[in-house]
């Protein structure tokens, strides 16, 4: 197509999206809200503080953010969104400048809580919601609600957070630009009680002379009074920190960098566990094992761990070099976490996670990034090949607690190359002494039946047979199983029997497993929520995978759970609950299935047709005029945010994926470097 037709296919595009949603218009000037809100409503909840700012007495729990920020707060009558007056956020001179509203101190903490409030730029809003706190010195940041863009004002609604003890300077704000912002109708409500059903058996009740049955953790379930009642019940005998213990979060590279400075060692990473505390301190309350996640892995490791003076623009460096890096990072992870938490037990351990590709080959050198779909891996860039592996096993059987048994631990374990390559590489790590057993992540998908289900049940009942004949202990270490996305209820039942089958193959080697780990509680909080891979549905019930699994099983007790510690161990779980699952100041997807993102698969192809064209552009421009009436899921929303990626779906993505249908976009996505 001629470019000077561009122009001109890019306001046709723009027209029939607005066709489509006559009420929702892509550049409206007052955007609807954003409800983010959990299905059951906010409005059942205690309204426990709301303002219009019709005084200065109403700023009393606002605040700018401290440090450079020189926010100043009125209140002024020259814009409201009700009342007759707003909050006037001005002189502000960097982006990250804004209003903070305070929580700590206020608000009671481990409590779950949900917030509405609108917002107003000066000359045009373009604001992100967002919210940090401290916890021993560290400040961390998210984004709960990006692209509050119009040219009036933009609504936030029902937004849960939280905090707890050990935490200090809680904020959320707003951000965005550098001119005045207007906020109006804060409220603040508390999350209203739910029921479980609490006459169902226990799963880790039934279970409990077979194996251990525990689930993952983030710092964000433990607020949730009725999911944290569901982690009690079901999965109590065990917790896998979700992310949080994970190198990128574990590694501290503002440590790392001083500690260099003063002494000139730079094969002695620091770390910190300042990300995992509030489910660490929840695992050390009430006595419950822990699962360690994990040591090495080629995803989520900083790129800055391999290269020459921790500068990631710098060249790798040398396998001796790394394998110093390696041995301290691993030593200080083991003494730094038992000094923390003498008394947990961490009882299980991944040292190395997804080294082998599906056909049993290492995976290609390089960082691991949105340029290779996250899958090169730096530990191949330095050594070549997989022999880090090796070295992995053996200095963390040199520095692991007593009791905390060994693990590789991988997905499409039922592969057939990667099976191999797993089954050689363990008979060489058993025969040193350095590994204890196979974790199987167990990333499944039932789909729309059994018949078409992947991996099959005899296909996953045979890899169990092929570790269990190495004479190592196997956990299962992750297991979801998917349904097909859009499709409600219809295939519960299907999904149903395919958890049957699962759990059938896995009782029949119990002798071989020790501990079975869901990866998540409810559809609603996992990784892959769009295909309802979990046992339990949005308002925390039990689905008919749950039924079908423990059908005819003895009902078991409960785990019986008791406060521990001495008078410096928190009495309550330490928390922060953000609004979405994906912490948005972070790089973007990921591919690996154990991380609450999605890669793209092809960018611009926003209909999952496996072309880009300009109905790619529509399905964008309708998900924003209309996003109930035309959604897209995960995929396709990874796939869609090809401008300034990262960023959320916006009108600029489908402008990007018209100029690259017609050429004069050479390449996707389009970044702002």
């Amino acid at each position: 197509m001629k470019k000077n037709n561009y122009r001109a296919l890019i306001a046709g595009v723009l027209s029939a999206a607005m066709v489509c949603s006559a009420s929702s218009a892509v550049y409206a000037a007052s955007a609807p809200a954003i409800d983010t809100s959990a299905k059951k409503t906010a409005a059942e909840g205690k309204v426990v503080f709301e303002t219009s700012f019709e005084s200065e007495e109403d700023l009393a729990h606002f605040s700018n953010r401290g440090g450079d920020d020189t926010t100043k707060l009125s209140i002024t009558s020259d814009e409201k969104k009700s009342g007759d007056s707003a909050l006037l956020a001005s002189g502000r001179s960097e982006s990250w400048n804004g209003p903070a509203f305070r929580l700590d101190g206020f608000l009671e903490p481990d409590t779950q809580y949900y917030i509405s409030a609108s917002v107003k730029g000066k000359y045009y809003t373009g604001a992100t919601f967002s919210f940090q706190y401290t916890i021993d010195g560290q400040t961390s940041y998210s984004n709960l609600v990006q692209n509050l863009n119009g040219s009036g004002w933009q609504s936030v609604k029902n937004v849960p957070v939280s905090y707890s003890d050990g935490m200090e300077g809680v904020y959320v704000y707003f951000e965005g630009g550098s001119d005045d912002l207007y906020i109006d109708d804060f409220k603040v409500i508390e999350a209203p009680e739910v029921a479980i059903e609490d006459d169902l058996p226990s799963l880790s009740g039934i279970y409990k002379n077979d194996f251990k049955v525990g689930t993952a953790l983030t710092p964000d379930d433990l607020a949730s009074k009725p999911f944290m009642s569901l982690v009690q019940k079901h999965f109590g005998e065990s917790i896998t920190v979700g992310n949080q213990m994970k190198p990128d979060y574990v590694l501290n590279k503002e440590a790392t960098l001083k500690y260099l400075e003063e002494t000139g060692d730079d094969e002695t990473p620091q770390i910190s566990f300042s990300q995992a505390k509030p489910v660490l301190n929840y695992a050390r309350k009430y006595g419950i094992p822990v699962r360690v996640h994990t040591l090495v892995w080629h995803s989520q490791t900083p790129e800055w761990f391999f290269k020459e003076n921790y500068d990631e623009k710098a060249d790798y460096v040398s396998p001796e070099k790394m394998k110093k890096r390696m041995e301290n990072y691993i030593k200080s992870y083991f003494e730094t976490l038992t000094d923390l938490y003498p008394d947990v037990d961490f009882y299980a351990c991944d040292v190395v996670n997804e080294a082998w590709t599906d056909d049993g080959k290492p995976r290609t050198a390089g960082h691991c990034g949105q340029s290779n779909n996250y899958a090169a891996s730096d530990w191949v860039a330095v050594f070549g090949d997989n022999s880090f592996i090796d070295y992995a096993f053996e200095y963390a059987r040199k520095y692991a607690p007593k009791g905390c048994k060994l693990y590789y631990n991988d997905f499409n374990e039922y592969m057939t190359g990667k099976l191999n390559a797993v089954c050689e590489m363990a008979e060489r790590l058993k025969k040193a002494g350095n590994i204890d057993g196979i974790g199987m992540q167990s990333h499944l998908d039932a789909r729309q039946s059994l018949d078409a289900a992947f991996p099959s049940v005899s296909m996953y009942e045979n890899a169990i047979k092929q570790y269990a004949s190495l004479g190592l202990d196997i956990q299962i270490t992750e297991l979801d199983a998917t349904v097909n996305e859009n499709s409600g209820s219809t295939l519960f039942d299907v999904q149903a029997k395919y958890y049957k089958g699962i759990m059938n193959a896995i009782e029949k080697y119990k002798d071989n497993i020790s501990a079975v780990i869901f990866w998540g509680v409810t559809d609603t909080k996992s990784w892959r929520a769009s295909q309802q891979p979990l046992l339990f549905d949005a308002d925390f019930k039990a689905k008919p995978a749950f039924t079908a699994i423990v059908e005819g099983k003895t009902p078991g007790e409960e785990p019986a759970r008791t406060t521990k510690g001495s008078d410096t161990t928190p009495t309550k779980p330490t928390t922060v609950t953000t609004a979405t699952p994906v912490d948005t100041t972070t790089e973007p997807a990921t591919s690996d299935p154990e991380v609450t993102t999605v890669a793209a698969t092809k960018y611009g192809d926003a209909n999952l047709d496996g072309d880009v064209t300009l109905s790619d552009a529509l399905a964008i421009l309708q998900f924003i005029a209309n996003e109930d009436k035309y959604p897209l899921n995960a995929q396709a929303q990874s796939n869609a945010d090809v401008f300034l990626r990262g960023d959320g779906i916006t009108a600029n993505d489908a402008v990007a994926v018209i100029g690259y249908d017609t050429g004069d976009v050479k390449e996707l996505p389009v970044s702002n470097k």
